[in-house]
C-alpha cells in the first residue's frame, strides 16, 4: 500500500472542486460574509481579537478565514496543496490576512516556528491521524503557556457503524487502520468520485490520554446528540442547525467538544 499520506492527499485534492460547488460549504454566502463556525465551536472560543491561532487540518479555510473575521491573526495547515490554493483565493477574495501553510500535521515542526494563543481543530480530522500521542505533542508544542487547545470532533460511536446505520461494522476502540473506498462525498454524494481513503477510530479514551500526557489540563468537555452539518446518509433536521440520525434519535452522541489548557 501507499504511504498513507499520499492516499489521502490524493482523496482530499480530488474533493476540493466539488466541495466548492456543493451547497455544503455555500461558498457564494461565505463570500458575502456568512461564518462557516457553529455555535458551538464559537461559544467554546469565546473574544478572540487580536488571538494568534493555528488551525489544525483547515480544508480549503473556510474556519480559517471566520477567525480572522472576528479578529484573530490565523495560520491554517493543510496535508492538500489543492486545499491550500482555494484557502488563499477565498481568503485574497474576503479580504483576510489569514496565512495558509501546506503541511502534515506530524510535519508541522519543520515548517513552522511560532507559537499561539490557540490551537484550533473540528469535525473530522483526527480519523486521518494514525497516532494521536504526537498530534498532542504537536498541539503542546506550537501553544503558549496558559494557551489552549479547542477542539470539536464527531463522535467515535459514530464510526463504528456502516454508512447506513444498520449495524456495527468497527472497533469503537483503535484496533488499526482502517483502508476503504467511498464513491462521492460527504458534501455531495452524487459527485463522480471514488478514491481509497485511510484512517483510525480514536476512542475518547485515547483523545483524553494523549492530551493528558503532555500536560494538557482539560478544563471542558461536552457530548452532543446532534450533528451541525447533515454530513451522514439518511441524517434529517430537527431543528434549524441540528441534525440528528433518525434510527438513533436523541440516544447516542454524535459530536463532542473539549477545551484543554496547557499549564
Amino acid at each position: 500500500m501507499e504511504n498513507y499520506l499520499d492516499i489521502n492527499r490524493k482523496l482530499w485534492n480530488a474533493k476540493v472542486d466539488s466541495h466548492l460547488k456543493s451547497d455544503f460549504y455555500f461558498v457564494d454566502e461565505f463570500l458575502k460574509g456568512r461564518t462557516s463556525l457553529n455555535s458551538t465551536e464559537l461559544n467554546l472560543l469565546g473574544d478572540i481579537k487580536n488571538k494568534k491561532i493555528l488551525h489544525l487540518q483547515c480544508h480549503f479555510g473556510q474556519d480559517s478565514i471566520s477567525l480572522s473575521r472576528l479578529g484573530a491573526k490565523v495560520t491554517g495547515i493543510d496535508l492538500s496543496d489543492k486545499s491550500i490554493e482555494a484557502a488563499k483565493y477565498l481568503a485574497e477574495k474576503c479580504g483576510t490576512d489569514t496565512q495558509f501553510i501546506v503541511s502534515d500535521v506530524y510535519d508541522l515542526l519543520n515548517v513552522l516556528d511560532e507559537k499561539f494563543d490557540i490551537v484550533y481543530t473540528s469535525y473530522g480530522t483526527i480519523g486521518w491521524l494514525p497516532d494521536l500521542k504526537k498530534w498532542a505533542e504537536i498541539i503542546n508544542h506550537f501553544l503558549k503557556p496558559t494557551g489552549k487547545l479547542i477542539f470539536v470532533e464527531f463522535h467515535p460511536v459514530v464510526w463504528m457503524y456502516d454508512n447506513d446505520f444498520t449495524y456495527v461494522q468497527y472497533s469503537y476502540f483503535n484496533d488499526g487502520v482502517i483502508v476503504e473506498t467511498n464513491e462521492g462525498t460527504y458534501a455531495d454524494r452524487s459527485a463522480d468520485l471514488a478514491n481509497q481513503e485511510v484512517n483510525w477510530n480514536h476512542p475518547i479514551s485515547e483523545v483524553l490520554t494523549a492530551l493528558l500526557s503532555e500536560s494538557l489540563h482539560l478544563e471542558s468537555f461536552q457530548e452532543y446528540n446532534w450533528s451541525p452539518y447533515p454530513c451522514f446518509k439518511h441524517i434529517e433536521e430537527i431543528e434549524k442547525g441540528k441534525y440528528q440520525i433518525p434510527q438513533f434519535g436523541n440516544k447516542i452522541p454524535l459530536v463532542y467538544s473539549l477545551v484543554a489548557e496547557k499549564k
